[in-house]
Protein backbone atom coordinates (compact mmCIF):
# COMPACT_ATOMS: atom_id res chain seq x y z
CA UNK A 1 0.00 0.00 0.00
CA UNK A 2 1.65 3.34 -1.24
CA UNK A 3 0.66 6.97 0.74
CA UNK A 4 -0.81 9.27 -1.76
CA UNK A 5 1.82 11.32 -3.37
CA UNK A 6 4.85 9.08 -2.11
CA UNK A 7 6.54 7.02 -4.53
CA UNK A 8 6.98 3.23 -3.98
CA UNK A 9 10.01 1.78 -4.00
CA UNK A 10 10.20 -1.48 -5.17
CA UNK A 11 13.66 -3.33 -3.26
CA UNK A 12 14.32 -5.31 -6.31
CA UNK A 13 17.03 -3.53 -8.32
CA UNK A 14 16.57 -3.11 -12.07
CA UNK A 15 18.57 -1.95 -14.93
CA UNK A 16 22.05 -2.93 -16.51
CA UNK A 17 25.34 -3.07 -14.74
CA UNK A 18 27.70 -0.65 -15.12
CA UNK A 19 30.61 -1.10 -13.57
CA UNK A 20 31.25 -3.67 -10.34
CA UNK A 21 33.40 -2.59 -7.82
CA UNK A 22 35.08 -4.36 -4.91
CA UNK A 23 34.55 -1.90 -2.55
CA UNK A 24 31.52 0.30 -1.70
CA UNK A 25 33.75 3.21 -1.33
CA UNK A 26 35.00 2.28 -5.15
CA UNK A 27 31.14 2.20 -6.25
CA UNK A 28 30.14 5.27 -4.41
CA UNK A 29 33.26 7.48 -6.14
CA UNK A 30 31.84 5.92 -9.33
CA UNK A 31 28.47 7.53 -8.89
CA UNK A 32 29.89 10.85 -7.43
CA UNK A 33 31.63 11.28 -10.49
CA UNK A 34 29.11 11.15 -12.49
CA UNK A 35 26.84 13.48 -10.33
CA UNK A 36 30.40 15.80 -11.23
CA UNK A 37 29.53 15.21 -14.87
CA UNK A 38 26.13 16.55 -14.65
CA UNK A 39 24.43 12.83 -15.36
CA UNK A 40 21.11 12.36 -13.87
CA UNK A 41 22.51 9.90 -10.94
CA UNK A 42 18.64 9.66 -9.81
CA UNK A 43 19.12 6.81 -12.08
CA UNK A 44 21.43 4.35 -10.56
CA UNK A 45 21.67 2.14 -7.90
CA UNK A 46 24.04 0.30 -5.89
CA UNK A 47 23.60 -2.71 -4.96
CA UNK A 48 25.83 -5.29 -2.63
CA UNK A 49 26.32 -8.89 -3.55
CA UNK A 50 26.99 -12.06 -1.43
CA UNK A 51 26.26 -10.33 1.73
CA UNK A 52 27.90 -11.58 4.95
CA UNK A 53 27.95 -10.80 8.30
CA UNK A 54 31.70 -10.58 9.83
CA UNK A 55 32.25 -10.48 13.44
CA UNK A 56 35.59 -8.87 14.50
CA UNK A 57 36.69 -10.23 18.23
CA UNK A 58 37.83 -7.81 19.80
CA UNK A 59 39.19 -9.37 23.09
CA UNK A 60 38.34 -10.80 26.56
CA UNK A 61 35.45 -10.35 28.38
CA UNK A 62 36.62 -10.34 32.21
CA UNK A 63 34.02 -9.38 35.25
CA UNK A 64 36.06 -6.28 35.32
CA UNK A 65 35.08 -5.65 31.85
CA UNK A 66 31.59 -6.20 32.13
CA UNK A 67 31.53 -4.28 35.05
CA UNK A 68 32.95 -1.06 34.15
CA UNK A 69 31.36 -1.07 30.73
CA UNK A 70 27.78 -1.39 33.35
CA UNK A 71 29.38 1.36 35.28
CA UNK A 72 30.41 3.73 32.48
CA UNK A 73 27.16 3.20 30.22
CA UNK A 74 24.62 3.57 33.42
CA UNK A 75 26.68 7.20 34.06
CA UNK A 76 26.59 8.25 31.08
CA UNK A 77 22.57 7.55 30.71
CA UNK A 78 22.61 9.11 34.50
CA UNK A 79 24.24 11.82 33.17
CA UNK A 80 21.35 12.68 30.69
CA UNK A 81 18.56 11.68 33.05
CA UNK A 82 20.05 13.94 35.71
CA UNK A 83 20.74 17.08 33.02
CA UNK A 84 17.26 16.91 32.06
CA UNK A 85 15.72 16.67 35.69
CA UNK A 86 18.28 19.71 36.53
CA UNK A 87 16.41 22.37 33.62
CA UNK A 88 13.43 21.71 35.49
CA UNK A 89 14.93 22.32 39.61
CA UNK A 90 14.44 25.42 41.12
CA UNK A 91 16.92 24.13 43.62
CA UNK A 92 20.68 22.83 43.06
CA UNK A 93 20.99 21.63 39.86
CA UNK A 94 24.34 20.53 40.68
CA UNK A 95 23.28 17.55 42.99
CA UNK A 96 20.48 16.43 40.78
CA UNK A 97 22.90 15.81 38.21
CA UNK A 98 25.54 14.34 40.41
CA UNK A 99 22.38 11.74 42.07
CA UNK A 100 21.95 11.07 38.30
CA UNK A 101 25.46 9.71 37.92
CA UNK A 102 25.86 8.52 40.59
CA UNK A 103 22.72 6.44 40.70
CA UNK A 104 22.84 5.66 36.98
CA UNK A 105 26.33 4.02 37.42
CA UNK A 106 25.33 1.82 40.47
CA UNK A 107 22.04 0.36 38.12
CA UNK A 108 24.89 0.11 35.34
CA UNK A 109 27.31 -2.08 37.40
CA UNK A 110 24.48 -3.85 38.81
CA UNK A 111 23.14 -4.86 35.42
CA UNK A 112 26.67 -5.26 33.59
CA UNK A 113 27.32 -7.62 36.31
CA UNK A 114 23.67 -9.62 36.01
CA UNK A 115 24.07 -9.79 32.37
CA UNK A 116 27.91 -11.37 32.11
CA UNK A 117 26.51 -13.86 35.05
CA UNK A 118 23.69 -14.88 33.01
CA UNK A 119 25.96 -15.71 30.26
CA UNK A 120 27.56 -18.37 32.29
CA UNK A 121 30.91 -18.02 30.17
CA UNK A 122 29.32 -18.88 27.22
CA UNK A 123 30.20 -15.50 25.38
CA UNK A 124 33.39 -14.38 27.33
CA UNK A 125 34.82 -12.15 24.28
CA UNK A 126 33.76 -8.89 22.97
CA UNK A 127 33.36 -8.19 19.38
CA UNK A 128 32.18 -5.33 16.50
CA UNK A 129 29.59 -7.30 13.76
CA UNK A 130 29.19 -5.79 10.55
CA UNK A 131 27.70 -6.92 7.45
CA UNK A 132 29.94 -6.97 4.14
CA UNK A 133 29.72 -7.22 0.29
CA UNK A 134 32.15 -9.05 -1.74
CA UNK A 135 31.76 -6.86 -4.71
CA UNK A 136 29.08 -3.83 -5.53
CA UNK A 137 27.50 -2.79 -8.52
CA UNK A 138 26.38 -0.36 -9.83
CA UNK A 139 22.98 -0.25 -12.43
CA UNK A 140 21.75 2.27 -14.67
CA UNK A 141 18.30 2.26 -16.37
CA UNK A 142 18.70 1.30 -19.58
CA UNK A 143 17.95 4.62 -21.35
CA UNK A 144 21.01 5.99 -19.88
CA UNK A 145 23.73 3.26 -19.41
CA UNK A 146 25.28 3.55 -21.91
CA UNK A 147 26.30 7.29 -21.66
CA UNK A 148 27.35 6.42 -17.78
CA UNK A 149 29.76 3.51 -19.29
CA UNK A 150 31.13 6.46 -21.44
CA UNK A 151 31.63 8.41 -18.07
CA UNK A 152 33.01 5.58 -15.77
CA UNK A 153 35.39 4.62 -18.70
CA UNK A 154 36.71 8.16 -18.25
CA UNK A 155 36.81 7.30 -14.69
CA UNK A 156 38.88 4.29 -14.94
CA UNK A 157 41.17 5.84 -17.40
CA UNK A 158 42.28 8.59 -14.86
CA UNK A 159 43.04 5.68 -12.41
CA UNK A 160 40.94 6.69 -9.69
CA UNK A 161 38.84 3.52 -9.44
CA UNK A 162 39.70 -0.32 -10.70
CA UNK A 163 36.41 -1.76 -11.84
CA UNK A 164 36.15 -5.15 -11.98
CA UNK A 165 35.85 -6.98 -15.78
CA UNK A 166 32.64 -9.07 -15.75
CA UNK A 167 32.98 -12.62 -15.88
CA UNK A 168 31.00 -13.39 -18.42
CA UNK A 169 32.94 -11.50 -20.69
CA UNK A 170 36.24 -13.09 -19.96
CA UNK A 171 36.84 -16.28 -21.11
CA UNK A 172 39.80 -18.35 -21.30
CA UNK A 173 40.24 -19.87 -24.34
CA UNK A 174 41.55 -23.80 -24.36
CA UNK A 175 44.50 -24.45 -25.78
CA UNK A 176 44.35 -26.13 -29.01
CA UNK A 177 44.79 -29.67 -29.71
CA UNK A 178 46.68 -30.82 -32.54
CA UNK A 179 45.19 -33.77 -34.04
CA UNK A 180 46.91 -37.20 -33.29
CA UNK A 181 48.21 -39.71 -35.80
Amino acid sequence: MTTQGMPSMDPRPTGLTIGTYDTYREAQRAVDYLSDEKFPVEHTTIVGNNLRQVEKITGRLTWGKALTAGLASGAWFGLFVGLLLGLFTTGNWIATVLTGVVLGAFFGLVFGGLGYAQSAGRRDFTSRTAVVATTYDVLCDFKYAEEARNHLAKLALKGEVSPRIPEQHVQQQAPLQQPHD
